[in-house]
């Protein structure tokens, strides 16, 4: 069930794109054709985050683009390599993810002058050692609407790690997608309520609309 509707305030909520990248979205990114198995619904949550950030842009609520880019460090010093290291820190240079043309961001999500892009992550949240904290902190920003991928690892882990540092954050359920429908609606119907709230992007669009 979708929380109940809050007035969301432009000048202290962002809306956080998660990994709109060729990985993901590029067509025949790695990470797509690798993990995701419901592909119809990982293309509709695409369309869905495509027609959110469009009224977004339309009505100048402030963007922020999370992704992730080791095109600066192509042998993964960050995370020793992948020797001697468990989960994403491994799984990363083993894929060969991220160091490519696959870091690049896909139309419509590449940012435009004026919207930010965040720098220095290291880990699954986006606020990871990143400069999004610092930047949500100077501009007042204590609200976060997320979209993208995957929504049981770095959505979650965002949404949680925003919880901890005292932000509130919405989860657009149909902006997001996982490897998997189950996975998807587990972290919507298990997890979400216990760190953040969730909403459509019907009801979402709605309330950038009436913001503008």
């Amino acid at each position: 069930m979708t929380h109940p509707l809050t007035t969301f305030d432009k000048k202290r909520t962002a809306l956080v794109f998660i990994e709109f990248q060729a990985e993901w979205i590029g067509g025949r990114g790695v990470l797509y054709e690798r993990l995701v198995e419901d592909k119809a619904a990982f293309r509709a949550a695409v369309d869905r985050a495509a027609e959110v950030l469009n009224v977004a842009r339309q009505g100048g609520w402030p963007i922020v683009h999370a992704g992730l880019d080791f095109r600066g460090d192509p042998t993964y010093r960050l995370f020793a390599g992948g020797k001697d290291v468990l989960g994403l820190r491994a799984a990363i240079p083993r894929a060969g993810t991220w160091t490519g043309a696959g870091a690049e961001h896909v139309a419509p999500f590449e940012p435009l002058p004026g919207e930010f892009s965040t720098l220095g992550r290291s880990g699954a949240s986006v606020l990871k050692h990143s400069n999004l904290d610092a930047f949500l902190r100077n501009n007042r920003i204590d609200t976060l609407l997320l979209l993208g991928f995957a929504t049981h690892v770095c959505v979650e882990s965002t949404l949680r790690e925003a919880h901890d540092f005292g932000l509130n954050a919405w989860v657009v359920e149909d902006g997001c997608a996982a490897f998997t429908r189950a996975q998807h609606e587990h972290v919507l119907r298990e997890v979400v309520h216990h760190f953040g709230g969730r909403i459509s992007s019907t009801d979402l669009i709605g309330q950038l609309h009436s913001g503008a």
